[in-house]
């Protein structure tokens, strides 16, 4: 069993009001190996200047994390099989929407992975369909996606009571 944790940070700025919610949702991921990754909201749900494009915003996230995830699986079990692999490449989509219970989720995520294979040894298409079924049982991030989420919250500067 492995923990994984990540800061995320937001601040608001002096000159932001906040409460008329005239604020940046710009913000950032700090992670435990010292990489610290711009983030925002989805410029498609909170209009520029109050989301940073350039920032990754919580929706392109999850598709990353998922194709990432996928990839990883399908590299380690092509190359156990003794297939070369030169290049891997995926441009994922995620549709967001009300879902069956009338709450807005991504309702579908497409991954589009392209494989470039080299070496002697070459997979057929049913074969690479079948690493890619592997991979995507195998993926704990796609299995995660059904998984509950949890709050522990905590405040300060709290009112007393």
């Amino acid at each position: 069993m492995s923990t994984y944790s990540a800061v995320v940070r937001w601040t608001r700025k002096p000159e932001e009001p906040f409460l008329d919610g005239r604020y940046s949702r710009a913000h950032q991921w700090r992670f435990d190996g010292g990489a610290i990754v711009p983030a925002s909201s989805s410029p498609h749900e909170v209009r520029v200047p109050l989301s940073d494009p350039a920032g990754v915003d919580p929706e392109e996230a999850l598709l990353a994390a998922l194709s990432s995830c996928h990839m990883l699986f399908f590299l380690d079990f092509a190359r156990r099989r003794g297939f070369a692999i030169d290049l891997y490449e995926d441009e994922p989509e995620g549709v967001v929407g009300p879902g069956v219970d009338g709450r807005v989720s991504m309702t579908r995520v497409t991954l589009r992975p392209r494989v470039v294979f080299s070496g002697d040894k070459r997979p057929t298409a049913a074969v690479v369909e079948e690493l890619h079924q592997a991979a995507h049982h195998a993926c704990y991030v796609a299995n995660t996606v059904r998984s509950a989420v949890e709050v522990e919250g905590r405040g300060e500067g709290l009112a007393p009571g």
